[in-house]
C-alpha cells in the first residue's frame, strides 16, 4: 500500500484531460490530488468521479485555480470561501479527504504517520524583504508578470487574499497543535510550497509573491513532518531540509510535461517501499523531468 501524489492536472486542457482519463488505477493505494486540478466545480466532480474508483482513497487540497470565480460560480453566488466550502462538500460526498476533515492515521505499512491536508493560500511575502503586497505586485509587474488570481481569485468575505491566508494559517496552526498526538509524525500536504527557498521559477522568477507565505517556513520541523507535499510550481523535484523530504508533485500545463513519457510517469510515490531515504545532510534538488 502506497501514498501517491499528483497535482496541477489542469484538465481544462484537452491533452491533460485525456491523460487523466487514461491514467491507470492502483486500487490498493491512496492518491493525493494536490490542487489546480481545474477551475470549475463541474470539472472537479469529473476528476473525482474519474479517479476515485481507481484508488483506495483520494486526498484533495485546493489550488488557486479551483478557487477562481467563474461565471457559473457568480450566477450561483459562490465566490471566495463560499466556493471553497462548496468544493469541500463535493469531495465529502465522494469520501475524499479534505483540509476540513480530521487528520487521519496512515493505514499503510511502516511507523505511524498522520495525513494532514492543508489549505493555506499566500500573502505576497515570497518577495524581497520589506515589500508590502502592493509593492510585491508592482515588483512582479516590472518583469511583465501579473497573476490571474488578481482578477479571478476573490477573497470574499475577507478583505484581501493575504487576510484570508492569515486566517487559514492561524486556524491550521491551531488544529495541528491541538488535534495531533504528541510527537506525531506527519505528511503535510499543501498546494503552495511551505518554504520560500523551494520556489525556483527560472523563467518567471518574479511570480514568487503568489507562491506561499513565510509564516510556514518552520512547519516541517514544528509539526513533525516526514514528508511535505506541494505543487503549484510545475517544477517537479525532491528536496531535503533539516532531514525532512519535500516533494513537488506537479503535472502542469501540456508544455510542462512530456506526453511521450505519459502521465503515469509523473505520479510521485510519497510513502511506500521506493521512497528515498534521508541523506546524511541536506542536498540540492533531485529534479523529476
Amino acid at each position: 500500500m502506497r501514498l501517491l501524489g499528483l497535482s496541477d492536472l489542469h484538465v481544462g486542457h484537452a491533452t491533460n484531460r485525456d491523460a487523466i482519463e487514461a491514467l491507470p488505477g492502483s486500487p490498493e493505494d491512496w492518491l493525493i490530488l494536490g490542487g489546480d486540478l481545474c477551475e470549475s466545480a463541474e470539472a472537479l466532480v469529473w476528476v473525482l468521479d474519474t479517479l476515485g474508483p481507481r484508488f483506495a482513497r483520494l486526498v484533495w487540497v485546493p489550488g488557486n485555480h479551483e478557487l477562481w470565480t467563474t461565471r457559473s460560480d457568480r450566477e450561483a453566488g459562490r465566490r471566495g470561501a463560499t466556493k471553497y466550502r462548496h468544493l469541500v462538500d463535493l469531495c465529502r460526498e465522494r469520501g475524499v479527504l479534505t483540509p476540513e476533515d480530521p487528520y487521519v492515521r496512515w493505514p499503510g505499512p511502516g511507523p505511524e504517520r498522520w495525513i494532514c491536508p492543508l489549505f493555506l493560500l499566500y500573502d505576497y511575502t515570497f518577495s524581497p524583504d520589506g515589500h508590502t503586497p502592493e509593492q510585491a505586485i508592482a515588483w512582479a509587474r516590472e518583469d511583465g508578470i501579473v497573476c490571474a488570481d488578481e482578477r479571478l481569485l476573490e477573497p470574499h468575505p475577507f478583505a484581501s487574499r493575504q487576510s484570508w491566508c492569515a486566517h487559514r494559517v492561524a486556524v491550521t496552526k491551531r488544529r495541528l497543535s491541538e488535534e495531533l498526538p504528541a510527537g506525531a509524525r506527519t505528511v503535510l500536504i499543501n498546494h503552495w510550497p511551505l518554504r520560500r527557498d523551494l520556489v525556483r521559477l527560472f523563467r518567471i522568477p518574479r511570480f514568487s509573491p503568489w507562491c506561499g507565505t513565510r509564516l510556514t517556513e518552520d512547519w516541517h520541523t514544528r509539526f513533525g513532518a516526514e514528508v511535505v507535499v506541494s505543487g503549484h510550481l510545475h517544477m517537479r523535484a525532491t528536496d531535503w531540509r533539516d532531514g525532512v523530504r519535500f516533494e513537488e508533485i506537479s503535472l502542469g500545463y501540456p508544455r510542462h510535461w512530456s506526453q511521450d513519457k505519459g502521465a503515469p510517469s509523473y505520479v510521485r510515490e510519497v510513502l511506500g517501499p521506493s521512497t528515498l531515504p534521508a541523506p546524511a545532510s541536506d542536498a540540492g534538488p533531485i529534479w523529476h523531468r
